[in-house]
């Protein structure tokens, strides 16, 4: 499973702080950032389900937010498909 945060995270020692408490939290999860896109991507794999509650609560408390971004799929019926 892989979950996407929105953050407001802008340095790279900071997410690399960041990964490294959030891979000791989990060891399961792998962790990575996208820093370049607009959203400040934070990227969370997990074989299993992944926690996103504590995740924001670990980005909280270290002075950042966080928040889950939602997918945006659009959807179309057979009659709302252009043509």
């Amino acid at each position: 499973m892989v979950e996407v945060f929105k953050t407001n995270i802008e340095d790279f020692d900071d997410a690399g702080r960041l990964i490294e408490k959030l891979e000791r939290t989990f060891s399961n999860y792998s962790v990575n950032f996208d820093l370049e896109d607009r959203d400040r991507i934070l990227r969370v794999k997990c074989e299993t389900e992944v926690d996103p509650k504590h995740i924001i609560d670990i980005l909280n408390e270290s002075g950042f937010h966080a928040e889950v971004l939602e997918d945006e799929v659009d959807v179309f019926s057979r009659h709302e498909c252009p043509k």
